[in-house]
């Protein structure tokens, strides 16, 4: 299908869904003040239950193969940095507070990191020691995962999804009750969980991210360091991590240009 072709199906398809224009999160100091189109039937509270639901299946999976890790100096850290974290998000959105969260970290060589719909952190040990990561650089990670699921980007994608299913199959496979609404619902949870966020959304969660980690009292600065660090890491054979985070120049030009934003704020942090 075309590119225009795509974009007509998409407009068909998000009117047909009764999208609703929103902004999910404040603009902060970093200003992120995009309008977001989800679609009205796809809740914010049904997204959540559906990535808690897969979300404890893999805690439970990680736990039979004694892979949670919950009583190392690494668990405790993640937890700590989480938790300063989560402190500040209803800065950006205040129905975070009443958020169910969980952070899990995961003993793998993996270098990847999660956070879904509703709060729910996944970090994997390889991040740590493979990158040597400092407090400040993990928070930098998981203020990036954070953002995303404080603007939603999950439920963002699977409205788009829905409105290019719906003008491609007919409004009846939606709101019916038959194979064709079960095959479309499954496509639309594998397009809204699994595929990389747009270069939009990343710098999105960028630009948030940055600000979460200076409000809770870690150096915006190591935001550079560490994806000096993925950047290193991607040579040759790029860990999952990145393959859904590119670095870039353009990311760290955009970092560095928003760092001054946030700097009096992690300034105020210290002092607190």
């Amino acid at each position: 299908m075309s590119k225009t072709l795509v974009l007509c199906a998409l407009s068909a398809g998000l009117l047909l869904a009764g999208c609703q224009s929103v902004n999910t999160t404040s603009g902060g100091a970093v200003g992120v003040e995009r309008k977001q189109y989800m679609f009205s039937m796809l809740s914010t509270d049904e997204v959540n239950q559906m990535y808690a639901q897969s979300y404890q299946k893999t805690v439970g999976e990680a736990t039979s193969k004694g892979v949670l890790d919950k009583t190392s100096n690494d668990a405790r850290r993640v937890q700590a940095i989480a938790d300063r974290l989560i402190a500040q998000a209803p800065k950006f959105r205040p129905d975070s507070a009443q958020w169910k969260w969980e952070v899990n970290l995961i003993k793998s060589d993996e270098l990847n990191a999660n956070c879904g719909p509703g709060g729910k952190i996944f970090f994997y040990t390889g991040l740590i020691d493979s990158l040597k990561l400092t407090d400040d650089e993990i928070a930098a990670i998981m203020g990036h995962e954070i953002a995303h699921a404080l603007r939603e980007h999950g439920r963002e994608a699977m409205s788009k999804a829905y409105g290019i299913e719906m003008a491609k199959q007919g409004a009846g496979a939606l709101f019916g009750l038959g194979q064709g609404s079960l095959a479309l619902a499954d496509t639309v949870a594998n397009y809204g969980m699994t595929l990389p966020n747009s270069r939009s959304n990343e710098n999105e969660a960028d630009l948030i991210g940055l600000e979460l980690a200076a409000r809770a009292g870690y150096n915006p600065n190591a935001a550079i360091t560490l994806w000096n660090k993925m950047s290193k890491a991607s040579e040759g054979s790029p860990p999952e991590f990145m393959s859904t985070h590119p670095a870039s120049s353009s990311r760290i030009a955009s970092l560095q240009a928003a760092i001054p934003k946030v700097m009096p704020l992690y300034e105020q942090a210290k002092k607190s």
